[in-house]
């Protein structure tokens, strides 16, 4: 994800801090300091890197439940309204997503037994209290973490409680189907939590955004996946583009420009294997910074996947989040490049699908 920085690396899972975390530091030690002193601030910065903690340990229980079932999660992303890990993969079968989903907040439900067995609090709901709730720093934070749980088995899309649902629901509806109506369930929460933000409470409509455009971002993704099931990778490849050779400079890669309206340029050796890609952003980026007579191999990404002619179009489709290019080469059998695919190529593919499907709908009407 951009605009993040690498924190640490654990289990293989590199976990990472967008910037804007910051700001939600900055943020809380401002409104801390204006009611209080200096020691509030530092205070509520503490709590907020602590609950964030407790945030990180709730992404890993559903990455270390995920590789139960061979899914690797490349890193973990710190984000002001939580964490987003990105799996290569969420598990197609309904077991394994509720496992999966239910693993993260079961981490906020041990951290919040543990504290309050060990702070010896009573669970009687009649001897709580504003006032003893925040009497103590790990009191507060043993209640965030039980708020942490309530609010993730919401279920509504893309919380963890959408996910079972989602997983329910595709016993009976399929799994197209079912992401498609707890992807609507999170849209419309959405909306109640921007109706309640705009009543004061800002960090609701932050709230709000992300969970709309993640529950549409999800049902997008289902999809594009439903769409590639049982096809070959060439039906969504590029055939047609401009390549670099591995001696060409960015000079030679900014002439291409004007000739295609391509993003990706792969960069070719003599025998025509793949040996990285370069971006038309990254071309124009080199061009304003080091110059054009930079060689494009300083600039490429090299980490690009391939997969054969033969292979299935959804296999392609879990490779790409490992490619920062988000590029998938496709390979004759002697590793010389035919072609590549693109986020761009299989949205061409979704459009024509769209397409006919009207067409056939509108046959069936008329």
């Amino acid at each position: 994800m951009g605009w993040s920085i690498k924190l640490f690396t654990l289990g293989g899972t590199a976990v990472r801090m967008h910037l804007t975390f910051l700001l939600l530091l900055a943020w809380i030690a401002a409104i801390q300091y204006m009611h209080g002193t200096a020691q509030d601030a530092a205070y509520g910065v503490l709590f907020i890197l602590v609950l964030f903690a407790c945030v990180v340990l709730h992404e890993f229980g559903h990455i270390w439940a995920a590789r139960r079932y061979g899914i690797r999660t490349p890193d973990v992303t710190l984000l002001p309204i939580g964490g987003v890990a990105s799996m290569e993969r969420m598990p197609e079968k309904p077991a394994q997503e509720i496992v999966v989903a239910l693993a993260g907040p079961a981490v906020n439900a041990v951290i919040a037994i543990v504290l309050i067995a060990a702070l010896g609090l009573s669970l009687d709901p009649s001897q709580l209290s504003v006032e003893g709730l925040q009497s103590s720093f790990w009191i507060q934070v043993a209640v965030a973490n039980v708020i942490l749980l309530v609010f993730n088995l919401i279920p509504a899309f893309p919380m963890d409680g959408g996910r079972v649902l989602r997983a329910v629901l595709a016993l009976w509806l399929g799994f197209g189907p079912a992401t498609k109506v707890a992807a609507r369930i999170g849209q419309g929460l959405a909306v109640v939590f921007a109706f309640l933000g705009f009543m004061g409470n800002p960090l609701l409509i932050l709230i709000a955004i992300f969970i709309f455009l993640a529950a549409a971002g999800e049902s997008n993704y289902v999809q594009v996946r439903e769409l590639a099931r049982g096809r070959p990778a060439t039906d969504a490849m590029v055939t047609s583009f401009e390549a670099l050779g591995v001696m060409a400079s960015v000079e030679d890669a900014a002439a291409l420009l004007p000739r295609t309206t391509q993003q990706v340029f792969p960069v070719l050796d003599g025998a025509s294997r793949l040996r990285g890609v370069v971006t038309r952003q990254t071309i124009i980026d080199a061009l304003q910074g080091d110059g054009g007579e930079t060689p494009v191999l300083e600039i490429m990404a090299g980490d690009v996947p391939t997969v054969p002619q033969t292979a299935a179009l959804d296999g392609a489709l879990g490779l790409m989040p490992r490619s920062g290019a988000r590029c998938v080469g496709v390979v004759d059998g002697s590793g010389k490049l035919v072609g590549y695919i693109t986020p761009e190529s299989i949205a061409g593919l979704m459009t024509i699908r769209s397409s006919r499907e009207k067409r056939r709908t509108g046959w069936l009407r008329g």
